[in-house]
């Protein structure tokens, strides 16, 4: 979508006048590195280049007007910068919302309200990080509009700090890491303990990266999700009880293979045992790519979404469906859940000539055993958040 396209929007829904900023923030997909981010592990992500448009008018008075084209029938929700807080609205327009008050949580008070518009093409409950996408939009728009020049890792935690305080999801940084600071044709390869990173490329050759859509987002996700890091919280209380370490992703396997027992609850114990392998699959999975061993960087990603099904409990049916007939396509190096869980898409690493077969076989198998159609998206990786000009 173009400045002027999204102009026109704008003024179609506000009116004309005054100056208005036009700006873009990216889904993302994460390669390998699954319910790490808030364990202190690593992640490899990467930005997407669909996501969320915005456009942006700041106004004189206290005033917030949030309008959504993907959500037309709930019309301009209207607000103020002084009547926000936690738990008190709901809907689309709450993601918005939260990053206003997050502003100022963090020190950055807004001297007046705004008009904006948003228009997102990640696909509803995909797990690709429409949430995030938005947040880290809202941010960068207010950043620039109210010219506070926040810088982009600061803006990603706020748009975290907004999604656990004021929406209620526990996430970790992953997501708006991802969106604010992705690289064209690079992932990124993020310490989440530290926040060090580096751009790995992945302009792969002959080999692709397609994200499979299940077209299922199971309702449990965020309760389950919330769940999910309050076990590893108490996996990792319990450990702290018999070695000093800030986080899972402190330890070794081999470490915690011997500290194990030492967690009483053998589903806790479980649930500790993904993120700590996880992350040696990460960084495995990194020096792989390194190395020219992508076949190893594929084998990677099969066992991590084994262990995403098996020992964190996050996969269902429709989504072990498509790993499975994913492995069984020659061509296809890796293929796994990405995202939350419990629905939403699976990423894989696919040859080039092979992926024609690979989406009708996988669509085809797919719709067979559950009777639900997949879409397919060979995916290009794009720029982190930015304006529009």
């Amino acid at each position: 979508m173009t400045s002027k396209e999204l102009k026109e929007l704008f003024a179609k829904t506000y009116g004309k006048g005054g100056e208005i900023g036009t700006y873009f923030a990216p889904g993302r997909v994460n390669l390998i590195g699954e319910h790490t981010d808030y364990n202190g592990g690593h992640v490899f992500p990467c930005a997407l280049t669909i996501g969320t448009y915005g456009a942006i008018r700041v106004r004189e008075d206290d005033v917030l007007r949030f309008f959504s084209v993907n959500f037309p029938n709930g019309g301009v929700v209207t607000s103020s910068i002084h009547s926000l807080a936690p738990g008190k609205d709901t809907g689309w327009a709450n993601y918005p919302k939260g990053v206003v008050w997050a502003f100022e949580q963090k020190g950055h008070p807004l001297p007046s309200g705004a008009d904006i518009l948003v228009c997102g093409n990640i696909p509803a409950g995909s797990g690709l990080s429409s949430s995030a996408s938005l947040e880290v939009l809202t941010g960068l728009m207010l950043s620039d509009s109210f010219g506070l020049d926040i810088p982009m890792e600061e803006l990603a935690l706020i748009g975290q700090f907004s999604e656990n305080t004021f929406n209620g999801m526990n996430c970790g940084i992953m997501d708006q890491f991802a969106s604010a600071m992705g690289q064209k044709d690079c992932a990124i390869f993020l310490d989440t303990n530290t926040l060090e990173y580096e751009y790995a490329p992945m302009k792969l050759d002959g080999i692709r990266v397609v994200v499979t859509n299940s077209n299922v987002k199971h309702s449990l996700v965020t309760s389950e999700y919330n769940t999910r890091r309050r076990q590893c919280e108490q996996a990792l209380t319990e450990l702290q009880e018999v070695v000093d370490i800030p986080s899972l992703g402190a330890l070794t396997t081999e470490m915690f293979d011997f500290l194990a027992p030492s967690i009483s609850d053998p589903v806790i114990r479980k649930r500790a045992k993904h993120a700590v392998y996880e992350n040696r699959r990460t960084i495995d999975a990194v020096d792989a790519l390194k190395a020219g061993n992508i076949e190893l960087f594929g084998k990677l990603m099969n066992a991590s979404h084994v262990s995403l099904r098996d020992d964190f409990e996050v996969s269902c049916r429709e989504m072990d469906v498509l790993a499975e007939e994913a492995w069984k396509i020659d061509g296809c190096l890796g293929s796994r859940i990405t995202g939350g869980g419990f629905g939403g898409c699976t990423v894989s690493l696919v040859k080039e000539d092979a992926i024609d077969a690979f989406i009708s076989q996988v669509g085809a198998a797919y719709t067979k055993r559950t009777g639900l159609k997949a879409d397919f998206y060979v995916v290009d990786i794009g720029q982190g958040a930015h304006a529009i000009l």
